[in-house]
């Protein structure tokens, strides 16, 4: 069997605000509004949910793709149930719920999407281990957490117990996504993520997580304090200031950003992690030891492609990550037009 990669967590429904352009034309989005333009009261509905994000951009790019997850028995529940099969993402393991599905609604501040939730008792909190089937720990080579599916409910235990036991046997990939505003109870939270943290060999994090998480602190000493609780790579994407990662052989690399024109940053980090996952795949690198060995040049190939990836993400209304051959088309004309 084809190595399976396992994307435990949340779904949901994001609503994005459309806008009017100068010019009359409607769009959707958060990145793509211009001065001039008129932001309306409408949205527009997208599949969402970091985890379930992640799923689709790792089927995009070829990879057999799990999602772990439990999904609503409602309209929206079944259009999330719908897009992971017609994405191509395996679904032997969802299961469902007489609940409601969570919603966001997305919009921008500063510069950054903010979100506004309506998730309490939603489908995605209630996973528990009877929901979890042993094939799972069979099959699995990767292991992708993270996000607002670590914070209600019975799924963070859910998730953490899963970690617990793949630990040594499948890669483990944490992406925390961290959404303040939803914590109700920090010390537990901080619990939660140092105890994964200190599981995960794959830690990925925003400059924005860095500020919550250690406050006061650079990126590069948050990079290195991070790289000796456990993990066997630490990546932090800083949105234009391109990407930081260490790996256990090789020293801090800086990756920059491929230039785009931002439609909608939505979805960017998925697609990102997507990536990452996909080329460690494609390589066979799943194993701890094999991570450690990472040469710098391998980590740069790894940083490259999942910046590519998430810089056609933001091109695109919504979360919207690319197909495999649009990535390797557009890496293909960036190397041909290097110096």
């Amino acid at each position: 069997m084809a190595t399976l990669v396992t994307c435990m967590g949340e779904s949901l429904i994001d609503f994005v605000p459309l806008y009017a352009t100068d010019e009359g034309e409607s769009k959707s989005g958060t990145g793509g509004a211009k001065p001039g333009d008129t932001v309306s009261t409408d949205f527009r509905m997208h599949p969402g949910g970091s985890i379930l994000k992640v799923a689709v951009g790792l089927a995009r790019l070829g990879h057999h793709v799990a999602f772990a997850g439990k999904i609503a028995e409602d309209f929206f529940g079944h259009h999330l149930l719908l897009t992971l099969k017609t994405e191509g993402v395996d679904t032997r393991i969802v299961s469902t719920a007489k609940a409601q599905t969570a919603l966001a609604f997305v919009a921008m501040e500063e510069g950054e999407p903010v979100y506004s939730f309506y998730g309490d008792g939603t489908a995605d909190t209630l996973l528990t281990a009877a929901d979890i089937p042993e094939s799972l720990y069979q099959e699995t080579s990767i292991l992708h957490v993270g996000s607002i599916s670590l914070l209600r409910g019975t799924t963070p235990a859910t998730v953490l117990e899963t970690a617990e036991r793949l630990k040594g046997s499948a890669l483990l990939s944490l992406d925390p996504n961290i959404r303040a505003s939803l914590i109700q109870d920090e010390q537990a939270y901080r619990a939660l993520l140092q105890h994964l943290i200190a599981l995960t060999d794959i830690l990925k994090l925003s400059y924005v997580d860095l500020a919550w998480l250690l406050p006061g602190a650079s990126v590069e000493e948050s990079l290195l304090h991070l790289s000796g609780l456990g993990p066997a790579i630490v990546i932090i994407t800083q949105g234009e200031k391109g990407v930081l990662a260490r790996s256990g052989s090789s020293q801090t690399v800086h990756v920059s950003t491929f230039p785009v024109s931002v439609i909608d940053t939505v979805g960017a980090g998925d697609t990102f992690c997507a990536g990452v996952l996909a080329r460690l795949g494609d390589q066979a690198i799943l194993s701890r030891e094999r991570v450690l060995s990472l040469t710098e040049q391998e980590l740069r190939e790894v940083i490259s492609f999942a910046s590519a990836a998430a810089a056609l993400n933001c091109t695109r209304e919504g979360a919207n990550p690319p197909h495999r051959f649009e990535v390797e088309h557009y890496l293909r004309s960036e190397s041909s037009q290097a110096p």
